[in-house]
């Protein structure tokens, strides 16, 4: 039923793109409410795009310019991680492809040709590919190739009369280069190990190192009373409601945690404690021992807080600056009356390894989330509930969208873990300000010009006529970048917009294109697309 729907959809903008090929482009106004049923329809808004985009977005992701393609029909199951086979390997320069990205390829060269045809054919890994980023050394300018690659499963292709091939690709699953070469009909193919992706837990794995254990440290606040065998009863049912509020705050995080999750926090709760101290009645003896136990261990929780949590810092500097304050405070039970302890600075400590926030800044769902909002706010995407669900794809997701330089894209592939892989994206959303020329450093533009023009995100892969592919960002305005030549509208990535070569007048170095609308009532009139391969590293 998916698959039908998606021929359905496909079909529908098939027809919207012929119209586009006509001479007159029939582009209707429309008002600002249907604007934002479109940018709904479509995903995203387009950072600064103040209601006025007219084009579908659509059309840009469907990859248009290759002409009628076959769909293979065919949808293959991800390979068990871990798994070691042979496949046709790409290399491409300037591009890193991410899981559930779309690549396109024109495929010329006989060798590649051939890859194609035994990937079609294979049986281990039918319709799937290899793809590996390739650079040159600044020093060099060697070729280098990445040890981390992306299969990808071939979607769509035609082949024609020359005998070259259009292709469509999609990404799925992570791998390691073991080696490489090429087979006897000339094919390049390397051995690859398919990458075990880790889950999405809310506890880290690095949560459960061998740490000294907390105690269970909860909430007393004792007032000043004379200690007699009547007020025991008074103390212990003030202890009794703490542990009921305590324990309904510790059944809620629970509920929230699946049951992979739920098993790791209870064992990290009973390692640490295997009874509770808090709860059984002592004598005056035992009193002082648990004051000096907890006082000892507020120490070490202190200063576990004292460069984060400022309110803490002030809490050891009142109760674990000095353990003879504490002890003289127990003793006073038997010589006069319990000092007032407020233990609700440590409320916050759950009863594991770590605290609270610590769970928080590796938790996968946190993260998500928090990626999510920040996505959202830079290029005006719509809900994404469905991706924060899977921290796993989300990661990819933005990795494979975020306009940023490609060596920082292939450095996103190759970070093992969904936390880690987010905690660095989110790194980079709140810093990447500036787009600059990667060879004179010259600003090209800023953040806030970034513009989206395909459903795939700010950022996509394009092939031209010559089989190169090319990861561009579309910008609103730029500066420094001078047209070459005349505008042409053969080939052109975006149906109803005419591309210009563009260069930088610094370095003459070419960065991209000019797009330029081919009829009046076609919004935005123009825009830019900037090469990610010639961006620079530094974008801060």
């Amino acid at each position: 039923m998916d698959n039908e729907r998606l021929l359905e959809r496909e079909r529908y903008q098939m027809d919207q793109i012929r119209e586009l090929d006509l001479e007159e482009l029939q582009v209707e106004e429309v008002d600002d409410s249907s604007d934002d049923d479109d940018l709904h329809a479509t995903g995203y808004g387009g950072a600064g795009s103040t209601g006025e985009l007219t084009f579908n977005t659509c059309l840009a992701s469907l990859h248009t310019y290759l002409g009628e393609v076959e769909d293979t029909h065919g949808r293959m199951a991800f390979l068990e991680g871990g798994a070691i086979l042979n496949l046709p390997l790409f290399y491409l320069e300037g591009v890193v492809l991410f899981p559930e990205a779309t690549l396109p390829l024109r495929v010329i060269h006989p060798n590649f040709i051939s890859a194609v045809e035994k990937a079609l054919t294979q049986v281990d890994a039918p319709y799937t590919i290899g793809v590996v980023r390739v650079h040159r050394d600044p020093d060099n300018g060697r070729p280098r190739f990445a040890t981390i690659g992306t299969t990808a499963e071939i979607r769509q292709y035609r082949r024609l009369e020359d005998g070259s091939l259009n292709v469509v690709t999609r990404g799925q699953q992570r791998f390691r280069l073991r080696r490489r070469g090429i087979d006897v009909e000339g094919a390049p193919c390397g051995e690859v190990q398919i990458i075990q992706e880790d889950q999405p837990l809310r506890t880290p794995c690095d949560a459960l190192g061998k740490l000294t254990p907390l105690s269970n440290l909860r909430t007393h606040s004792l007032s000043r009373i004379q200690p007699s065998i009547a007020s025991r009863p008074k103390l212990h049912q003030s202890r009794d409601e703490d542990n009921v509020s305590e324990s309904n705050s510790e059944e809620s995080f629970e509920r929230a945690l699946s049951l992979t999750e739920r098993r790791i926090h209870h064992s990290a709760v009973d390692s640490c404690y295997g009874y509770d101290i808090m709860d059984e009645p002592t004598s005056s003896d035992d009193d002082k021992f648990l004051c000096e136990s907890d006082l000892k261990d507020s120490e070490s929780i202190g200063s576990l807080h004292s460069n984060n949590e400022k309110q803490i810092e002030n809490a050891e500097l009142g109760l674990g600056s000095s353990s003879t304050s504490g002890r003289q405070s127990c003793k006073g039970e038997e010589i006069g009356g319990w000092k007032k302890m407020d233990f609700d600075q440590f409320r916050r400590v759950p009863r594991a390894f770590w605290p609270y926030w610590v769970y928080r800044m590796y938790d996968s769902y946190c993260l998500a989330e928090r990626a999510s909002d920040m996505w959202k706010k830079i290029v005006g995407a719509s809900s994404m509930d469905a991706l924060v669900r899977k921290p796993g794809l989300l990661s990819f997701y933005i990795a494979s969208k975020i306009p940023v330089s490609e060596s920082t894209r292939q450095e996103l592939l190759e970070i093992d873990g969904i936390s880690y892989r987010l905690r660095r994206e989110i790194e980079l959303l709140e810093s990447v300000n500036l787009i600059q020329c990667k060879t004179c450093q010259t600003v090209i533009a800023r953040r806030s010009d970034m513009l989206v023009m395909s459903s795939e995100g700010p950022l996509g892969a394009y092939v031209n006529p010559q089989g190169y592919v090319h990861e561009i960002m579309t910008l609103y305005s730029a500066n420094g970048l001078a047209p070459i030549g005349l505008p042409e509208t053969e080939y052109s990535w975006f149906p109803g917009y005419a591309w210009t070569i563009t260069d930088c007048v610094t370095c003459e170095t070419q960065m991209g294109w000019l797009f330029t609308a081919t009829n009046k009532k076609l919004k935005p009139r123009s825009f830019w697309g900037i090469r990610s391969s010639q961006v620079a590293d530094d974008m801060q």
